[in-house]
């Protein structure tokens, strides 16, 4: 989809005019009114009138009108109720409507859709990436590629003087989602075709094309770096685990650099352990933290963001092979400490030890790692919010503040010293695992914060964030979640 921003007061010549609505407005209110023929403003006033329309209840109606134009009527509810999170939901909803009608390009009223306290640099860039991210699809492995329709362009229409606020967080909103988007492409293909290496060689494209610095470390480099943690959990798979290292440098020489760590595991059996069948599904989808990580990157290096980022992605298969880790079994980590491993479907804390680990060797400003990590996460607070986990209470709400304008919504579970015991191991320094079935999410958060002691730390469990449901607006499969809280931290964290 491409943008453009154009005077309000000019005339519209894409083949959708969108008209937005709050509760009891008139038809007549909008700025993009008086570009509506005389015969479509009957049936827009008819349909107003005799209710089939309602701006209240968030009603959507498409009109066929003059000259194969197509009016699309988006009602938004009270207007004392709106927010930039609804700003989001309507965005998606413009979109999704005009796909199903087949409109190919649309004009927007965008200040119609302004919200208290939102600059409308920060609206653009909302509307737009949300946009982007309503019209995508996944057909890569569909042979009939046309089945699918999208939007080719969508012109934001405003007043004079925001030309230029607008222009700007258009081009962000661009970046943005089409970043976020990449990471949906890595989250739905499936693990047979997203092995460590095949992920591995993808943050390799998003470094070359992007001028970042990739390394990525194989086993034997690994072995030599006695990162026992990650090798243990890949011991039970033919794949070649691997450790990516992305490495920008957009602020001074000096500065020291966030550090985002990705959990990368391209396929989740449970190992040993193995999960239940409807477990198992969607287990491709188990690296969608390490995707967050790389697509950030991608996108803080085309804003060329005047920080220094660090990405680091262990990259391995949890599968059950003759060779694999066993419970009981107790591996050696980077740190030195031994960790006990009780079941070994809880690998994910177990690879991210060693990138927590390895973090230290940067001095970072700030360590913020994600991971599709708990389904005890996801029992917590379903679908719609990641779990926040620091231990320290300015960082929270700033993280706080960057999910809730970025679009990636947090909710904060604590991280109480009183947690602790639940991880001190029995026979090795840590488990993997809590001495309850209760509170996992917590507990795998401490388990992490034993390897992150040494610097400021968050945890993001994005588990049940990873796939889109229903009533987002939003393709079925991985969201790309955890991907623009990173970049949002990257721009405006203090």
């Amino acid at each position: 989809m491409k943008f453009q921003v154009k005077d309000i007061k000019s005339k519209p010549a894409t083949v959708g005019l969108v008209l937005c609505y709050f509760a009891k407005e008139k038809p007549s209110v909008h700025p993009l009114y008086k570009f509506v023929t005389a015969a479509d403003k009957k049936q827009v006033e008819r349909l107003f009138k005799a209710k089939e329309f309602s701006s209240g209840e968030k009603q959507s109606q498409v009109i066929l009108g003059a000259q194969k134009k197509k009016i699309l009527l988006i009602g938004l509810g009270e207007k004392k109720n709106w927010n930039l999170r609804h700003a989001v939901l309507a965005a998606r909803r413009i979109t999704n409507l005009a796909k199903n009608y087949k409109v190919k390009s649309v004009t927007i009223g965008l200040e119609t859709l302004a919200a208290s306290g939102v600059s409308s640099e920060r609206l653009a860039q909302t509307v737009t990436e949300n946009m982007v991210l309503a019209d995508y699809v996944f057909n890569q492995y569909k042979k009939d590629k046309g089945e699918q329709f999208t939007v080719n362009q969508a012109v934001l229409a405003v007043s004079k003087m925001a030309l230029k606020s607008v222009s700007a967080g258009v081009k962000i909103g661009e970046v943005v989602g089409a970043q976020v988007n990449y990471a949906r492409d890595l989250g739905n293909t499936p693990g047979g075709e997203m092995t460590p290496t095949l992920l591995a060689n993808r943050a390799k494209e998003v470094g070359r094309v992007n001028h970042i610095k990739v390394t990525v470390l194989n086993q034997k480099q690994m072995e030599a770096n006695k990162m026992g943690a990650i090798l243990g959990v890949a011991k039970g798979s033919s794949e070649e685990p691997k450790f990516i290292i992305m490495e920008y440098y957009g602020g001074k020489k000096n500065d020291a650099p966030f550090v985002f760590v990705g959990k990368g595991v391209t396929f989740d059996t449970g190992g040993l352990n193995l999960k239940p069948e409807d477990h198992m599904l969607d287990m491709w989808m188990d690296m969608c933290g390490g995707a967050a990580v790389i697509s950030a990157l991608g996108a803080i290096a085309k804003l060329k963001l005047p920080v220094n980022v660090m990405g680091l992605v262990p990259a391995v298969e949890n599968m059950p092979g003759g060779a694999g880790y066993r419970p009981g079994d107790l591996l050696k980590s980077l740190s030195g400490k031994y960790i006990e491993v009780l079941n070994t479907d809880a690998e994910g804390r177990v690879i991210l030890a060693d990138a927590l680990t390895y973090a230290e060797r940067y001095k970072p400003r700030l360590v913020v790692d994600v991971a599709t990590l708990t389904g005890a996460c996801m029992v917590a607070l379903g679908a719609q919010a990641a779990g926040l986990f620091t231990p320290d209470d300015k960082i929270a709400n700033e993280l706080l503040t960057a999910g809730e304008i970025s679009g990636d919504y947090l909710w904060r579970l604590p991280l109480w010293e009183e947690y602790a015991d639940e991880v001190k191991g029995t026979f090795g320094d840590v488990q993997n695992m809590g001495k309850s079935r209760y509170g996992g999410a917590i507990t795998a958060a401490m388990f992490l914060y034993q390897f992150a002691k040494k610097y400021p730390w968050v945890h993001i469990d994005i588990a049940g964030t990873m796939k889109a449901v229903d009533g987002q607006g939003l393709a079925k499969g991985a969201t790309g979640t955890g991907t623009r809280v990173l970049i949002e931290l990257a721009k405006n964290y203090k």
